[in-house]
């Protein structure tokens, strides 16, 4: 599937423009204004957004604004398009934690050199957390209510770690929020599943307690909510490309 973007201009000839040269390479939806994005964003799983500044009635600014500091949206990264090229404007923008500024007129490869840097990076540290047993969660935040939310699902996952049957229901109860709610941002954060990150959250938090050298791993395995060892090593050799006996003596090995 194509990463699906999100345009928003009063304009429709602008609208069209930008379709058309990002069509190609992207799913796009779009927004005559800034209510309208909003509308679209509660309703569809957008990883991009491309604003205009001057809009009537909510502008490209108000707009940034709210979707950054909103839990349901705050991990979505957005471009700023205007014809305004003064260094204040630049900076409001950017402040209200803009991803990019893009002044009028702008080439068609700055933006989509913009777009393809800024879903390309995301990735990376999405790898990069998955791959590592020791980087923590919080390292795909992007803002600060992505962070706390991180935060939160982190602590919750760990208070309930020796529950084998936690899952994503159980915890989007805990957690107070609907399961739809709670699924997508954990997949437009991670792209993981609830149920993928819980069992990373695992793995990492075995990690640790391999790091440390005070268990055995029957222990750790039980620790963390596996049922069974050799399911427990199974999966953390999976995740990490080595058994957790390998893991242990890597890191007794280290200096």
């Amino acid at each position: 599937m194509l990463p699906l973007i999100l345009l928003v201009d009063d304009e429709e000839e602008i609208l069209e423009f930008l379709e058309r040269i990002l069509g190609s390479r992207y799913s796009i939806l779009k927004a005559g204004n800034g209510k309208e994005a909003l509308q679209v964003l509660e309703a569809e799983a957008v990883q991009l957004v491309v604003s205009d500044v001057m809009m009537p009635g909510m502008d490209g600014f108000e707009l940034c604004r709210i979707i950054k500091s909103t839990v349901d949206h705050s991990h979505i990264p957005v471009i700023l398009l205007t014809a305004k090229n003064t260094i204040q404007a630049k900076v409001e923008g950017l402040e209200l934690g803009a991803d990019a500024y893009i002044e009028k007129p702008f080439s068609k490869e700055h933006l989509l050199a913009q777009i393809s840097s800024l879903l390309k990076n995301r990735n990376m540290v999405r790898e990069f957390f998955a791959s590592s047993p020791l980087v923590h969660i919080k390292s795909m935040a992007h803002t600060r209510s992505d962070e706390k939310f991180l935060e939160t699902l982190h602590d919750t996952i760990m208070k309930n770690m020796d529950d084998v049957d936690l899952d994503v229901e159980k915890l989007a109860k805990i957690m107070m929020m609907s399961r739809i709610t709670l699924y997508r941002k954990i997949k437009a954060l991670s792209d993981l599943s609830p149920i993928e990150i819980i069992n990373i959250s695992r793995l990492k938090r075995a990690a640790e307690l391999l790091a440390s050298g005070e268990h055995r791993i029957y222990e750790i395995s039980d620790m963390v909510g596996f049922s069974s060892q050799s399911n427990f090593a199974r999966n953390f050799q999976k995740q990490f490309n080595m058994t957790p006996t390998e893991y242990m003596h890597s890191k007794q090995q280290t200096p």
